[in-house]
């Protein structure tokens, strides 16, 4: 991270009900990259739910079949994928999810379905996001998402589309 974005982080407060359980975290982190197209999403909310040092893993396969990630900070994220959220709208939701835990630490496989429109009634993608969270004591942070949307050759299993 750049001296510049840390200084920028850690002057940012997070919503203190953001922050309070894992549900409300999840909550926030879907509601922050959400919004119709021409709305402003507001970055400074999804920095304040994310360790200094968190990543966001978007993996798939290339054209060719071979298999592809690509690993992002907040900040790589934000500037890659941000432009495109804000111009075409959309809409992720959580459909479905699994969730371990153990003390500290919890792990979510969390089933989203994604749409431009609020209203639109059918997705445009599905998949799942694995999701690290961890509490410090005072809060819950994001420390990892790792997601892969759904295809024809790997469709979503049956048993992450029902609940706990």
């Amino acid at each position: 991270m750049s001296s510049l974005a840390a200084e920028v982080r850690d002057t940012i407060r997070p919503r203190p009900a953001d922050i309070i359980s894992v549900d409300a975290i999840l909550q926030a982190l879907y509601d922050v990259i959400s919004g119709p197209a021409g709305e402003k999403r507001d970055w400074d909310r999804m920095r304040s739910l994310f360790t200094e040092e968190a990543r966001l893993t978007a993996t798939g396969k290339k054209k060719d079949g071979t298999a592809a990630r690509k690993v992002m900070s907040v900040e790589d994220y934000i500037s890659s994928s941000g432009p495109y959220l804000e111009q075409n709208g959309f809409f992720e939701t959580e459909i479905s999810r699994k969730t371990e835990q153990f003390g500290q630490i919890v792990h979510v496989f969390s089933t989203y379905e994604s749409r431009n429109k609020k209203e639109d009634t059918q997705p445009f993608m599905r998949g799942i996001n694995s999701i690290q969270l961890w509490n410090d004591g005072q809060r819950w942070w994001i420390l990892s998402v790792l997601w892969q949307s759904e295809s024809a050759d790997t469709p979503i299993p049956g048993k992450y589309l029902t609940q706990n």
